[in-house]
């Protein structure tokens, strides 16, 4: 994947998501969280619960963040959900600064799983 552009991996990752889930042409951050949380709990489709919802973007992001050394998966709890020890606490990140990270990550992500 050498000499292709943030912009252009992103682009990537918004077609995957359009093709493999039918979402919109440019899936907010959110969704696309929350459909990586249900990938790693492997619940797939289901109704979920709003704190199911809020635990699957935790799972997500700390998920995302672990390459970039912010968290490590600790265990799996009797209900399946993964656990994750924080290493380090995240900067203090403006919004805008927030997106940029998680699009990053989201991206190592895609690299990492070879879904690409």
């Amino acid at each position: 994947m050498t000499n292709i552009t943030e912009g252009e991996l992103w682009t990537k990752v918004e077609e995957f998501f359009v093709k493999n889930f039918d979402t919109e042409k440019h899936p907010s951050i959110d969704s696309i969280l929350f459909l990586i949380g249900v990938q790693e709990l492997g619940s797939g489709q289901q109704k979920y619960t709003k704190d199911d919802k809020l635990n699957i973007l935790h799972i997500a992001v700390c998920r995302l963040l672990e390459p970039f050394g912010y968290y490590k998966f600790s265990h799996y709890d009797d209900d399946g959900f993964p656990h994750f020890d924080e290493l380090e606490p995240l900067p203090e990140l403006k919004p805008n600064e927030q997106q940029i990270l998680m699009k990053k990550a989201i991206i190592q992500y895609f690299m990492d799983e070879e879904l690409f």
